[in-house]
């Protein structure tokens, strides 16, 4: 409210509304699993909702679950607990059958499953309970997120039959791929398990989420012992290595991973388990050989197999025969060499040809030849005694020159190496494809599902082509060709030739292009993918991600061609263009708009051998969308005025014409000062609600209506405002957008009549030397008679540089003096005295001026009054003239001058960074009636000159010597009266940073006054003195006198007061000293 006088002037003042709102914690809250949520299709999604803070806690609530899903906004009801026709038709069938179901827990708790998710499942949730009680306090509906996923999960064995036959110690070796596509962050479990006929899968050996490795239950020993392992070979390989196998290991053999994901909440949740095909194992008990110790005959098993996960070939022989194992090494995996012998305290020895590998004694100790040393300390070869009568050789990685014949020679402790056993082994090829006299061709068993041929294109010259190589067919490759007469092999030769594989995911490169990346909303935006390298089998993936925390699928092309989509499949289309030597995958996003926003990519997944290798993802490219530009107009009335208790109503119409069909949001603003506090809103679709420090009692006073125009109209009934307006427009998706808000300000006052509180309204200016004691008044001219009239008093400070008016100290009207707190202005608060030597008189004082006190100083004046319910009433207010303060520092100097007298401004540099510095030096003036400091003249390091103000010829420039310059002002008048400072920038050449500024500082003020000649009267008498004068031009200045009635420029060591006793005593002409 303002106050206004009798005469019904009054002071405007933008209405202020009692927003002090104590608002408690909501008392009802609903709470939902964090989102996003992903989960693969076909799992089951299981959601809790929990509920809290209602009047009865054993009630049980009815509690609801609705979708809204991506390519379609409206929610849509899927079930309830109180209501079984809740359902909408899309979701009924599946609420029937069960696999949608919503349970509860206890009576504030809930269960929503889904038992197999679609791919349609993907939106937003939405969880609320039903409200039975009278008031609405709290949270009563939560949403969370949920993300569906394809399942790439991959497991299997392709290397393992689905038979094998062991006897009993032997060594086994299978191998599993395990491997996923999906471009979430996720862990994968494995294990391998045996199950047996009528009892319960027990788990081998596992590898958890964490990379955890534990033995399951009964493996236990084994695994300590080192009998039992499961190493992960690459990225997607994982073996079982089993060293002695026991009649208990019989069964079923498979292996299985899990693929987890970590939801928001931090636990670790399965999205898929998937299960290689089972290899059915036969263990066969062991036949002994009896030893004699005169005839010794040792039973030696030879084994040679492969990472790969093939079968070994085994041969077993008796006492001293020589044989040769099958088998074929490829370059860069492990091969394993089994020897067993059926009799103890043996010493055996590994040899490569005639050199001697490892040695390894009845106790397991071991020597190892010097040219192997090497290689045992790198790990790459390796010898160990599992058992009593088993002995392991393994190299890893398998070299070129590993090729060879490998011997496992035993005898017996107490004899020596001439009673030994060769067992010698023969590295020999596999057969791949033959090619007869008769050019039939012919592929081994190995071979039979593989494309391999052989072709003889010239006589002389053997042709052999496999194609769709893998990693395993890595190694030397031998060609034998023999000649033939008469049925007989006459001559025989061969070649060998060393093959490498490189994984062909190597040779694939990605990358991102975008010729647009910020587009108006509507238009269509082209994204293309670039994928350089072999025609491999591929699976790619468009993302988008959104803020940090969301990756989101639009869509996967698999390789085998099927796409999946995870996106809202209007918005994009796709396109495949095939080239020699790279693939261009093209999307296209249609009518894009603030949906399509965010940081795009395309991720490649090469897929071979039932294994998914992920490539480094391609770059990120980042999307922006560009709203029009508003074209609304607003009009609404500038200013009202209204007396108090009077309905008041504001219009606020639109003028423009939109060009598509176009919503409003509408928003009232109350601003005071700087801040602005909201009244009340209406969105697009014309849903009010009230700001949230609007009062209840205030909220009955206060409506708004939509006129014809359109015209929004607010209304405030017994009166005791700036619009905002927000055009809504839809996409072509029918998604709808805002474009930038458009208002308008109407400053509302409110008078309360015939109030007659009045301050003193002239303005005073007050001059003082620093440390002064100075003191401001405050003066009620009308309106502070009556005892029942109580006062809030407010004195506030605008400092020279700053147009923002602040608090310094407030009386209010119960008689409470405060500070408010303002960290800037705390020097000045702690050197204030308040009083009041009368009602109608608040005098500030200020104790030991500082030159930072310099401003304008108001003081404000609030009339209370209690009315008969003892409550206080605001009955007017009221301001008084401002009161500008200059505070003027010891050394600094002011001049009074006449019309065309010259002034000289000085800037002498006392101290400096460096002897190498060059200085910038700007002269400012700042009028007295202003807070502005304008540049006059700069004269720049580089010595260019600089007028400011185009008042070059009155100015002239003076560098007498390096560290003084000057600038003086000539043909003057009383508009260049002022205060006139320099400023001088330091500044430094560095040889790394070039120039640089190091320091900036800033003179004292020099004060100019100007008197008009015109005022003036020249003195004849003789006993005129000069007092005070110290040079030429200040005796000039004294020789003013002989002044008329008329007040001149202030003495500035007076205060307003002694100004107006002297002007008083001025009866006669006389001489007058200036002070300077």
């Amino acid at each position: 409210m303002t106050g206004s006088s009798k005469y019904g002037s009054m002071t405007r003042e933008v209405m202020s509304l009692n927003t002090q709102h104590h608002i408690g914690e909501a008392k009802v809250n609903t709470e939902v699993q964090a989102g996003p949520l992903y989960r693969v299709v076909g799992s089951e999604l299981s959601i809790s909702c929990n509920v809290s803070g209602f009047l009865s806690e054993s009630i049980t609530k009815e509690i609801q679950f609705r979708v809204k899903k991506p390519a379609n906004p409206t929610e849509i009801n899927i079930i309830s607990t109180g209501d079984p026709k809740f359902s909408y038709s899309v979701y009924k069938s599946r609420v029937r059958s069960d696999e949608i179901t919503l349970k509860h827990e206890n009576p504030n708790s809930v269960f929503f499953k889904i038992q197999r998710l679609e791919k349609d499942d993907e939106g937003e949730y939405d969880c609320s309970v039903v409200n039975h009680e009278s008031n609405y306090d709290g949270t009563y509906s939560v949403k969370t997120t949920v993300k569906v996923i394809d399942n790439s999960l991959s497991v299997s064995s392709p290397a393992s039959p689905p038979r094998l036959s062991y006897n009993e110690g032997d060594a086994l070796t299978l191998t599993c791929q395990a491997s996923s596509n999906t471009i979430q962050h996720t862990h994968l479990s494995f294990a391998w398990y045996l199950h047996k006929d009528g009892e319960d899968r027990k788990p081998i050996i596992s590898l958890g989420r964490d990379f955890t490795l534990s033995p399951g239950s009964g493996f236990e020993g084994r695994y300590q012992d080192g009998h039992i392992r499961l190493d992960k070979m690459g990225e997607a390989t994982y073996k079982l290595n089993m060293a002695q196998l026991k009649l208990s290991d019989q069964g079923r053999i498979y292996c299985q991973a899990q693929e987890w994901i970590q939801d928001p909440d931090q636990s670790w949740y399965s999205i898929s388990e998937k299960a290689a095909k089972e290899t059915t194992l036969n263990v066969k008990a062991r036949s002994l050989w009896h030893i004699d110790r005169m005839c010794v005959t040792v039973v030696v098993s030879l084994c040679l197999f492969f990472a790969s996960g093939r079968s070994p070939a085994r041969h077993v022989v008796s006492g001293g025969e020589n044989f040769c194992t099958g088998g074929d090494s490829a370059r860069g995996q492990e091969l394993s060499l089994s020897c067993n012998v059926d009799t103890q305290n043996l010493k055996k020895a590994w040899l490569r040809g005639n050199v001697e590998l490892v040695r390894i004694g009845p106790t397991g100790i071991q020597s190892v030849g010097p040219q192997y040393s090497g290689k045992v300390k790198e790990g790459e070869l390796r010898a160990s005694r599992i058992g009593d009568r088993d002995y392991h050789l393994i190299l890893q990685p398998v070299r070129t020159e590993d090729q060879g014949q490998y011997i496992c020679r035993a005898w017996l402790q107490d004899r020596g190496p001439d009673a030994q056993i060769d067992i010698t082994s023969a590295a020999i090829f596999t057969k791949v494809i033959s090619l007869s006299q008769e050019g039939v061709v012919e592929k081994a068993g190995e071979f039979m599902s593989r494309k391999v041929k052989a072709t003889r294109p010239a006589a002389d010259t053997f042709i052999l082509e496999l194609d769709e190589v893998r990693p395993s067919d890595a190694g030397v490759y031998e060609c034998a060709v023999s000649e033939w007469e008469s049925n007989s092999k006459t001559n025989s030769q061969s070649q060998t030739a060393n093959v490498t594989v490189v994984p062909s995911e190597s040779f694939v490169k990605v990358s991102l292009i975008s010729r647009k990346n910020n587009v108006p909303v509507g238009e269509n935006v082209e994204l293309m993918c670039r994928v350089k390298g072999p025609h491999v089998p591929i699976t790619l993936t468009w993302s988008l991600q959104r803020d940090a925390s969301t990756l989101d699928n639009i869509l996967t092309l698999y390789y085998d061609g099927a796409i999946s989509w995870s996106g809202d499949q209007r918005r994009y289309q796709l396109k495949v263009e095939n080239q020699e030597n790279e693939v261009f995958h093209y999307l296209l996003i249609n009518g894009v708009s603030q949906r399509e926003v965010g940081i795009y990519q395309c991720r490649v997944s090469v897929f071979l051998d039932n294994v998914y290798k992920k490539l480094p993802q391609s770059n990120p490219v980042a999307i922006s969308v560009q709203n029009p530009t508003s074209k609304l107009d607003l009009t609404t009335t500038p200013a009202l005025t209204g007396n108090i208790n009077t309905d008041i109503k504001i219009n606020c119409s639109v003028n423009s014409k939109p060009s598509a069909p176009t919503h409003y949001a509408v928003t009232w603003l109350l601003k005071q000062q700087e801040e602005s506090t909201m009244i009340m809103k209406s969105d697009r679709d014309a849903l009010v609600t009230f700001g949230p420090n609007v009062q209840p009692s205030h909220s009955q006073r206060i409506s708004m209506k939509r006129t014809q125009g359109p015209s929004f109209e607010l209304n405030i009934r017994q009166a005791r405002i700036s619009t905002m307006v927000v055009e809504w427009l839809q996409d072509s998706h029918g998604d709808w957008y805002h474009l930038s808000p458009v208002s308008k300000t109407t400053e509302l006052t409110v008078i309360e009549p015939a109030n007659d509180l009045h301050l003193e309204k002239k303005e005073q200016r007050l001059t003082a030397r620093e440390g002064d004691e100075v003191e401001l008044k405050c003066n009620i001219i009308s309106g502070a008679s009556g005892p029942s009239f109580f006062y809030k008093v407010s004195w506030l400070y605008t400092g020279h540089s700053s147009s923002v008016r602040s608090p310094l100290v407030e009386l209010d009207h119960t008689g409470l003096l405060s500070y408010p707190g303002n960290q800037e202005l705390r020097g000045l608060q702690g050197r204030l005295h308040f009083s009041r030597p009368t009602q109608s008189r608040f005098y500030l004082g200020i104790r030991r001026a500082h030159e930072e006190d310099n401003g304008t100083y108001q003081c404000k004046v609030e009339q209370y009054q209690l009315d008969q319910e003892g409550h206080w009433q605001q009955k007017a207010s009221d301001s008084a003239g401002p009161i500008s303060l200059t505070v003027n520092v010891a050394g600094r100097t002011g001049l009074n001058l006449t019309r065309s007298q010259n002034f000289t401004i000085p800037c002498h540099i006392t101290k400096q960074s460096s002897n190498e510095s060059e200085f910038q030096v700007t002269w400012f003036w700042q009028k007295e009636s202003q807070t502005e400091q304008r540049p006059i003249f700069t004269i720049y390091r580089n010595a260019t000159l600089q007028d400011r103000l185009g008042k070059g010829d009155k100015l002239r420039f003076g560098h007498p010597l390096p560290k003084q310059f000057s600038l003086t002002v000539s043909k003057t008048s009383p508009e260049d009266s002022g205060l006139y400072f320099c400023e001088v920038e330091e500044w430094l050449l560095s040889l790394s940073l070039g120039w640089r500024k190091v320091a900036v500082e800033k003179s004292g003020h020099l004060t100019v006054n100007f008197y008009d000649e015109g005022l003036v009267k020249a003195i004849s008498e003789p006993e005129c003195k000069y007092a005070g004068a110290r040079s030429q031009e200040e005796i000039s200045l004294a020789k003013i006198c002989g002044l008329s009635n008329t007040l001149l420029t202030p003495n500035p060591l007076q205060t307003i007061e002694a100004q107006r006793s002297e002007e008083k005593k001025r009866e006669k002409t006389a001489c007058t000293d200036i002070l300077m």
